[in-house]
């Protein structure tokens, strides 16, 4: 179960504007949409001609998933001139061109039914601006190619094993070969996040705020790091803002992690448990069995959310294989990490749903006067 897109209907969609391309772009390699720009998907036909015979365009696939939202029109959610690595396992930034982020997300039906919700990416080429006159400048001719059958796009998605042995291929899997390093200085990434309307002025203030504190304070490392975190937690007490979100619990990493399943279904209210009791559940890597409890779940302690999905298996980036989950996790509608605690991709718009063990929930009573 994955969230309804914001489609827009022709008749609803409100006049049409013209992307800010002119002050949007001016970055080698960059969309020419920005954040609330309104797109439409070009046609299944279009699509498919330009692509390679492996389904890609310059080694991003174009997976089945995403040929239901052909015609259709949409909002850009944030443009994705960047990402995090999350096949090598390095979680570091990286930098992709000519491509955004509308707010569709991969239903798996191609790949084995994976559960992971992942948001797509979609190539300047792949989409056409809504407005009331085309102006040139705003679409980036496609160079010729040999194009790709709809079957040829179908056949890529695996290797063709038995479903056991299977490896498949998707965004996620293909992440690498679409990317290239971004160093975390790179001070274009971050006026870039702010010309695209991907972050607010706020937004990221906090994020450096956080990071250069992180690295004066040493409050990362788990001995010289006391001071630094006691002080943080200081402060953000007296002005009502949250603690220091990257500690680690007490078990040790061979010692079990107290779970507790309570059979959750998409729809149920739930609250996220405060912060000192997810920790109580945590070993000294931060994990409650092999699952991580990220910083940038923090900012969910103590909200309110509806159970988008229970993760019970899932394609791994790393190989591609699909594999199942001993104790399935739970997905919160909203509830996504925005790179805000991330020192090395600070601010990512890929917007990745966190997942979360039962143990770190509970039941909220749908007439319940802690909804939030």
């Amino acid at each position: 179960m994955t969230a309804a897109p914001h489609v827009l209907s022709r008749e609803a969609e409100g006049p049409t504007t013209t992307p800010n391309s002119a002050v949007r772009s001016g970055f080698a390699g960059s969309s020419i949409f920005g954040a609330g720009d309104l797109v439409e998907v070009r046609s299944k036909e279009e699509i498919l001609a330009t692509l390679d015979a492996n389904g890609e365009l310059e080694s991003m696939p174009f997976m089945p998933e995403m040929l239901q939202y052909c015609g259709q029109r949409f909002r850009v959610y944030k443009r994705a001139h960047k990402s995090c690595d999350t096949v090598s396992g390095a979680y570091k930034g990286l930098k992709l061109e000519n491509a955004v982020h509308l707010s569709l997300r991969c239903d798996g039906s191609a790949h084995g039914g994976c559960q992971a919700g992942c948001l797509l990416f979609w190539k300047d080429d792949w989409l056409k601006p809504v407005e009331v006159a085309a102006s040139p400048a705003t679409t980036r001719p496609s160079p010729r190619r040999a194009g790709c059958t709809e079957q040829q796009l179908l056949d890529a998605v695996s290797d063709g094993r038995p479903p056991e042995q299977r490896r498949y291929s998707c965004q996620a899997t293909r992440l690498l070969a679409y990317t290239t390093t971004l160093k975390w200085w790179s001070f274009g990434q971050y006026l870039e996040d702010f010309t695209s309307g991907n972050a607010s002025p706020s937004e990221m203030w906090h994020s450096f705020a956080y990071a250069t504190y992180v690295t004066l304070t040493m409050a990362n490392r788990r001995t010289l790091g006391k001071p630094g975190r006691w002080l943080y937690d200081r402060f953000q007490k007296l002005r009502g803002g949250l603690p220091y979100p990257a500690r680690k619990g007490k078990f040790a990493v061979n010692q079990a992690t107290p779970c507790e399943p309570l059979d959750l279904q998409p729809g149920e209210l739930v609250r996220v448990k405060s912060y000192e009791e997810i920790l109580a559940t945590l070993n000294i890597t931060g994990g409650n069995g092999r699952l991580q409890f990220d910083a940038d779940m923090v900012p969910s302690c103590g909200k309110t959310y509806r159970v988008l999905t229970r993760i019970e298996k899932f394609v791994d980036e790393k190989n591609g294989q699909l594999h199942g989950l001993k104790r399935p996790a739970i997905i919160l509608e909203d509830a996504v990490c925005h790179g805000c605690y991330s020192h090395d991709r600070m601010m990512c718009p890929r917007s990745i749903y966190s997942w979360w063990r039962e143990i770190w929930l509970e039941r909220v009573p749908e007439n319940s006067d802690a909804r939030q």
